[in-house]
């Protein structure tokens, strides 16, 4: 949309006079309370009234005590707390008109004319029709004399604007909902504590989780363990499937598996419609194979626990861009959901999204497998296509003769071994012939290579560290060394994962292509790294988990500090000089300031945060916790802030500081980083196969055009291959970090859901977008 249709108003005047009501319904998920908190702070922001509606529907269906002003302060601690705070219940009530009338008339009395709804589908059908009923719906409380004119002419319209809160993923146009990513922590968990106990007994473990009509749970927990079966309700099995289940389980074992792994989602069913359970496999692999077998049905555990990192945040940015979408809402704008959309926020039309929805159930009752697969959207369809491909052993009768080496380099990161384990599975199942470098740039210099094949990697996803080991070194002074072993092992191309050192390793190879014949190979390099600091992409592995190491310290840190009061945490995180880790932690674990090295600060910054805090401490809030990346300031150091701190605050508040070190590079990897690396692994191995066929002239591989060198990386919503070369002058070499960074941008949210009075940016706008394309098909 062009810009003119966005008059520049001052955000934290935009809601003067108006009134917001939020209200979670339907099934909780975790993070439903990072979208109310954002929704009430920046509804007070712009200086709009809010008011919470208790009990979803049914609380704003009797009124009264149900539906309350909200303050800044009635929403403090609820970051961290999985459900929802509000309450949310089923409501036959709202169902019928009159119901709906009785909630039309508390809202009137209330002047609230902007609705704020989390919840899943039909929550969100519910307030759609809500609002196409409004006008009828006051006329009638006009004519029985329950409103006055003058309140029904200030109530003419009513403006809804969804978030979409359930663990299922099963709302179409948007990618993650809130609560997924959580629900997929709680599987995670549970499927990594009994593999353990399933190795010792050579057990085969049915997992059931939830998702009713929809498999995204369970797809994605498959990728990110590497299940060896998976039944979804999308793509029901083949007929005779059982027979090539067995056939699976049994050659698992005879390479020398101790465990058998199979997900299914709980309205899995066969291709006649019948529903397929735990127990039915469970009796099919006990009598046919007479394997020790177990089940667990999840049920509610993967509803509870504490909202992710991912969620945090999502629910933060979702509620923030919910108040701008009604706030700049007309009676001409459709009822709409705000989403996420790779890393961007959309609105989206709610009526499209629902429609297709329903689409997607519609050509399940069909047999229409393949087009409810493409329906549910790329996202999906793309963990489809990568699970089909990994699942299984199946290589090509004729090998390619094709040799790709895959190398870590930098720093260890959770991770890195499910991108190793979907290189190499991919490059078998291409034919080629695939070789593992151990420590890095070192090991390719002095001969450290193997042949890794396809079991060597069993189990690797959920490995934190480097299973190859990995160094620093750079291969500038190594060049000769690495040439002679590229040409003695016949090394036609090269997966080098890690961080920035990777990428300017990357780049040393390819400028060492003038005088080196032998790196004239395809290469790319795959961003993984807690410091999220590789120029070409806006995610790099690693960064999620690091991530959710810290939310869930600085959780700790604030609990104690609730406990002893008028206490200041001040924590140090890694990252080199980019910030990411210290701004997303901030916004996740909601923190008072975040000091990083991108945004510049001085003493009187520092002084302003001192006397931010003084206020704190007034209110019932009595705690704060400060971030600051590590190398934010040379002179600034933690010592210094912390004992400014103390210094400044002493008689109102105390000070403490941890370092968080070396735990951030830690740890098992989320199911964010292990699907994303185990795609990114995928990805990088196809192109390189289709690279090789391009740079295959008279009998040799030469490549030294510079798109045979790139950077496989998340940009915006798709990933995307760029040419190293192309990306130097978005580099900052002197402080590793790249010169654009997508996330700056959401710093001010963070501030702002602290209260500092500073000015929203509303200039980037997430404009309506639309769901149905060609052939109703999704467009994200």
């Amino acid at each position: 949309m062009s810009e003119n249709l966005h008059p520049i108003i001052d955000p934290s005047k935009m809601g003067l006079g108006r009134s917001i009501a939020v209200l979670t319904s339907g099934g909780d998920a975790q993070g439903m309370n990072a979208a109310v908190r954002a929704t009430v702070r920046v509804g007070l922001y712009t200086g709009a009234k809010v008011y919470f509606v208790h009990e979803g529907y049914q609380g704003l269906v009797d009124g009264g005590q149900n539906i309350k002003p909200a303050t800044w302060e009635s929403v403090s601690m609820m970051l961290q707390l999985g459900g929802t705070v509000i309450g949310s219940a089923r409501c036959q009530d709202f169902r019928a008109r009159e119901g709906r009338m009785k909630a039309a008339c508390n809202l009137v009395k209330l002047g609230i004319t902007n609705l704020c709804v989390i919840g899943g589908d039909g929550s969100l059908t519910g307030a759609n029709q809500f609002r196409a009923e409004w006008s009828g719906l006051l006329a009638d409380l006009l004519q029985t004399g329950k409103i006055t004119n003058e309140e029904a002419k200030k109530s003419s319209h009513l403006n809804i604007v969804g978030m979409v809160g359930s663990i299922d993923n099963d709302f179409c146009g948007t990618d993650m909902t809130i609560g997924t990513d959580s629900a997929l922590h709680r599987i995670i968990e549970v499927v990594d504590a009994i593999t353990t106990t399933a190795q010792s007994h050579q057990r085969t473990f049915i997992l059931e989780v939830m998702g009713r009509h929809c498999g995204y749970l369970a797809l994605v927990s498959a990728l990110a363990c590497g299940a060896d079966w998976v039944l979804i309700p999308e793509m029901p099995p083949d007929d005779g499937w059982e027979e090539h289940l067995f056939r699976r389980l049994a050659d698992q074992r005879a390479r020398g598996s101790r465990l058998n792994v199979i997900i299914v989602a709980e309205g899995a069913m066969s291709r006649d419609g019948k529903p397929i359970s735990s127990d039915h496999i469970k009796k099919l692999v006990t009598d046919r194979l007479g394997f020790d077998t177990r089940t667990t049905v999840l049920g509610h555990v993967q509803r509870g626990g504490t909202p992710s990192a991912f969620d945090r945040i999502l629910g933060s940015r979702m509620g923030v861009e919910a108040v701008m979408a009604l706030l700049e809402a007309t009676p001409d704008t459709p009822a709409c959901v705000v989403s996420l959309s790779g890393n961007q926020a959309v609105r989206l039309p709610l009526m499209e999204c629902v429609q297709v929805t329903k689409d997607v159930t519609a050509a399940m009752a069909e047999g229409r497998f393949d087009d409810a697969i493409k329906l549910r959207g790329k996202s999906f369809e793309n963990n489809w296509n990568t699970y089909k491909l990994l699942a299984h052993i199946n290589p090509p009768d004729v090998k390619s003769n094709i040799n790709v080496a895959v190398i870590n380099v930098g720093a260890p990161c959770a991770g890195m071994n499910a991108a190793v384990r979907a290189a190499v599975r991919m490059g078998i199942i291409q034919g080629h012939n695939m070789l593992a470098v151990h420590d890095g740039f070192d090991g390719l210099a002095h001969g450290q290579v193997e042949t890794i094949n396809w079991t060597s990697v069993s189990g690797w996803t959920g490995l934190g560290g480097s299973m190859l080991g990995t160094k620093r070194t750079l291969p500038g002074k190594l060049m000769e060394e690495i040439s002679k072993n590229i040409a003695k092992l016949n090394i036609h191309a090269l997966v080098i994962i890690g961080g920035f050192e990777a990428y300017v390793g990357g780049l040393e190879m390819v400028q060492a292509r003038e005088k080196y014949e032998e790196m004239c190979i395809p290469m790319v390099v795959i961003p993984a790294t807690v410091s999220n600091n590789v120029p070409g992409s806006d995610f790099s592995i690693g960064a999620d988990t690091a991530l959710n190491t810290i939310t869930s310290t600085c959780d700790r840190i604030k609990q104690s500090a609730a406990g002893t009061k008028r206490r200041v945490f001040l924590v140090e995180t890694m990252g080199g000089y980019c910030g990411y880790l210290a701004t997303m932690a901030g916004l996740a674990a909601g923190a008072d300031a975040a000091y990083i090295f991108e945004e510049k600060f001085n003493i009187k910054d520092l002084e302003m945060n001192v006397e931010h805090l003084v206020e704190k401490m007034k209110t019932t809030v009595k705690r704060g916790l400060i971030l600051r990346n590590e190398n934010s300031n040379a002179n600034y150091t933690t010592d210094f802030i912390f004992n400014l701190y103390s210094e400044e605050g002493k008689g109102i508040f105390d000070c403490r500081k941890n370092v968080l070190g070396h735990m951030q590079q830690g740890g098992t990897p989320t199911p964010f980083d292990r699907n994303f690396g185990t795609k990114m692994g995928a990805k990088s191995v196809l192109w390189l196969t289709e690279k090789l066929k391009e740079c295959y002239r008279h009998g040799r591989i030469f490549a030294n055009t510079p798109n045979s060198a790139c950077v496989l990386g998340m940009r915006k919503r798709a990933l995307t291959f760029q040419p190293l070369a192309e990306l130097k002058q978005d580099t900052d070499f002197e402080h590793r970090i790249p010169k654009t960074q997508w996330w700056l941008k959401i710093r001010p949210i963070m501030k702002i859901l602290a209260k500092y009075d500073i000015k929203l940016d509303t200039s980037e706008h997430a404009d309506m977008e639309h769901v149905i394309k060609k052939r109703g098909l999704v467009s994200n």
